[in-house]
C-alpha cells in the first residue's frame, strides 16, 4: 500500500468513527483544496455525514463557481448558510465596508458576524463536525488533533487530513479528478473572503495570504480557536 493509500484508509476510518460514535455529523467545507479532497471521500465512503459551506457575502467568483460544481458534481447536498442580514449592516453602519483592516479587533468582529454566528445555526443538533484543517498550514494550527471535544461547541470535532502533506492533497486531487478552486492555479493556496486573501509568491507560507497584514499568530478567524482569539460584535443599541 502506498504512503497516499494508506492516508486515505487512515482518513475513511476517521470518518466511519465519527458516523458511528457520534451521529448526527457534519462536514464544514470551506471549498479549499483540503476540503475538496474531503468532499470527493465523503461522497464515496460515507454518505451518512452531511455537508454545509459558509457564504460570507464576500467570497471570491471562483469560490461560488466550484460551489455549483460541487452541487453539481456530487450526490451529498451542499447546504449554504449566509450571515444575519442585521448584524451584516450592523458592522457596516460602525465601522464601513472594508473597516477590518483598521485593527484585528475589527477584522476578527467581521469573522465573527460573517462566519461564527452562521457555523453555530449550521452546527446546532450536531454530535460532531469535520474540517479539513492540517498541522502544516498555520503555526496556529500545530497543536491540533485528530479527535478532540470541542467544548466552544458542545460537541466532538474531527480533523482527518491533519498529517497530510500538502503534496499529497494535490496528488489525490490530481489522481480522483477532483474539482478545485480556480485560484489555487493563480498562486492562491489558502483562500478566504476576496478582501482578505491575495497571491503569494514563491517561498512565502501557504497561509500567507490570508490577513496579510496581521501577525501570524493572530491569522484565525474564530472558526476553529478558542473563544479568547475572536472577538464578538455587538451593534451599539
Amino acid at each position: 500500500m502506498s504512503g497516499l493509500q494508506q492516508k486515505i484508509a487512515q482518513t475513511v476510518a476517521v470518518l466511519e468513527q465519527a458516523v458511528r460514535e457520534f451521529s448526527p455529523v457534519t462536514f464544514a467545507n470551506s471549498l479549499g483544496a483540503e476540503d475538496m479532497v474531503l468532499t470527493d471521500l465523503i461522497a464515496k465512503y460515507r454518505s451518512g455525514i452531511d455537508m454545509f459551506s459558509l457564504d460570507t457575502g464576500r467570497l471570491p467568483q471562483e469560490t461560488y463557481d466550484l460551489m455549483q460544481k460541487v452541487r453539481d458534481k456530487y450526490s451529498v447536498p451542499l447546504h449554504v448558510y449566509c450571515p444575519d442580514a442585521s448584524q451584516v449592516e450592523a458592522y457596516v453602519a460602525i465601522h464601513g465596508v472594508n473597516g477590518f483592516y483598521v485593527s484585528v479587533e475589527n477584522r476578527k468582529a467581521c469573522c465573527h458576524v460573517r462566519k461564527v454566528e452562521p457555523l453555530k445555526r449550521a452546527l446546532a443538533g450536531k454530535k460532531a463536525w469535520i474540517t479539513g484543517m492540517r498541522r502544516e498550514q498555520a503555526v496556529t494550527r500545530g497543536s491540533l488533533e485528530v479527535s478532540s471535544f470541542d467544548a466552544d461547541h458542545g460537541l466532538q470535532k474531527f480533523n482527518p487530513l491533519l498529517d497530510w502533506s500538502n503534496a499529497e492533497v494535490w496528488e489525490y486531487i490530481k489522481a480522483n479528478d477532483v474539482p478545485y478552486n480556480a485560484l489555487h492555479d493563480q498562486f492562491y493556496p489558502s483562500i478566504g473572503c476576496a478582501p482578505c486573501t491575495r497571491a503569494i509568491t514563491p517561498g512565502e507560507d501557504i497561509r500567507a495570504g490570508r490577513w496579510w497584514w496581521e501577525d501570524p499568530q493572530n491569522k484565525e478567524c474564530g472558526l476553529h480557536v478558542g473563544k479568547s482569539s475572536a472577538l464578538k460584535f455587538t451593534a451599539a443599541k
